[in-house]
């Protein structure tokens, strides 16, 4: 008798929508930890927007003449994906024992691209050798030696790009409350969340006695003589580091642009913008790529929804420079929207660490098969034959849906 005769009611490691997959995070993380995940700033207002926006988007679809084949694969900074979502750079992905290996190798498998945070928990070295087609991102954190240093230590283990990530505020004080992170995983610290952890001993149990989640950024380690890396900091050693860095220019952003292409020539990606004019400077500057973000509500609670801003924005420089979004995308039918309004690509965040947490590699290529056959189903109904084909005609717009 096979196994699921003998208990149908096992849960199935499949998951069929990321809400399932958050909901399968939510069940399996220590409360601090799906806090960190689910967690916006201030009220949550641009959290909730985020995804509150694609709703209010709608699909006119065809009673025939749809298509048999239908091509979603895009060139997106000159590599060709399958299709078009990218893994965005997120922090410490303490949510699994593999991290942001795990991901890589999901992305990777689906043909797409990884974007790896130089405040990731796994150096750039293995994430590459996981997923060859990496881009690395890095804050304006450090004096500019520094930050050479850590462009030279992407562009030799093979990243494929830099992102840029400068849209933050340091706005927090949650009106729900912070998750406490600890500085590391040290006895003190394991005494004081056991509460919440001893309560989730599947998420323990795959990380073991001897490997516990290592909160350090291994990225950000500083080089030392004769060649290699020093110790790594701590999360907080590191955020110390960025909160005590003078913000950037536009001046800074054009150095840090031409620096990566002295040192790497790959493309270079300015995430965060939201804003028309913004975006025309990013392309005085020289940018590559622009990401219309708004660092998925975790940064100005207020901002409206990404993908309000994008249009716009997409109308004034999408001929200059490829134009990505970042912000709120939870199925396929947002890929098409966000397309539609002028994206080449989306970004997804949130999504797949939910998928990470439920279930590694395999719930990341989950959460990616789930956007492909949301975006497969899209062109299916609005009879097109590929996502070249979508349009802002393609949508219903409501009056006064776009902010530039």
């Amino acid at each position: 008798m096979p196994e699921w005769a003998q208990n149908p009611w096992k849960p199935n490691p499949w998951f069929e929508s990321v809400a399932v997959a958050q909901a399968r995070a939510r069940k399996r993380l220590p409360k601090p930890l799906y806090g960190a995940l689910v967690a916006g700033s201030e009220r949550g207002q641009t959290v909730a927007d985020n995804q509150a926006a694609f709703a209010q988007l709608g699909l006119l679809p065809h009673v025939a003449g749809a298509h048999a084949e239908r091509s979603m694969g895009r060139v997106v900074l000159g590599q060709e994906v399958s299709l078009p979502v990218l893994i965005s750079p997120t922090g410490v992905q303490a949510v699994h024992p593999d991290g942001e290996v795990a991901v890589a190798r999901a992305a990777n498998a689906r043909g797409t691209l990884m974007g790896l945070s130089n405040f990731a928990s796994k150096p750039v070295e293995e994430v590459v050798e996981a997923c060859p087609r990496t881009l690395f991102q890095m804050y304006w954190t450090g004096d500019r030696d520094v930050m050479v240093h850590r462009m030279q230590r992407a562009q030799k283990a093979g990243a494929i790009g830099l992102i840029a990530t400068l849209d933050w505020s340091f706005s927090m004080g949650r009106d729900w409350g912070s998750p406490e992170i600890p500085e590391q995983i040290d006895l003190k610290a394991m005494v004081r969340l056991a509460p919440s952890v001893v309560t989730k001993p599947r998420w323990l149990r795959q990380f073991g006695p001897r490997h516990l989640p290592d909160l350090t950024a291994p990225n950000l380690a500083p080089p030392v003589p004769g060649g290699g890396w020093g110790a790594a900091p701590t999360f907080f050693g590191a955020y110390y580091e960025w909160m005590t860095t003078p913000p950037p220019s536009w001046e800074d952003v054009a150095w840090m642009r031409q620096t990566w292409a002295d040192i790497s020539g790959t493309p270079f990606v300015l995430k965060g913008v939201a804003r028309v004019d913004d975006a025309k400077r990013a392309v005085d500057a020289g940018v590559d790529a622009i990401s219309v973000s708004n660092h998925g509500g975790n940064n100005l609670d207020g901002t409206p929804a990404a993908i309000r801003l994008l249009h716009p924005i997409a109308t004034a420089v999408g001929d200059q420079v490829e134009v990505l979004m970042d912000g709120g995308v939870r199925r396929g039918s947002d890929v098409v929207k966000a397309l539609a309004l002028g994206a080449r690509a989306v970004l997804i965040g949130r999504a797949y660490l939910w998928g990470l947490a439920a279930n590694g590699q395999a719930g990341v290529e989950n959460v990616l098969d789930i956007l492909r056959g949301g975006i497969d189903s899209a062109l299916l109904g609005l009879g097109l034959s590929s996502i070249d084909e979508l349009a802002p005609e393609t949508l219903v717009v409501p009056d006064g849906f776009h902010v530039s």
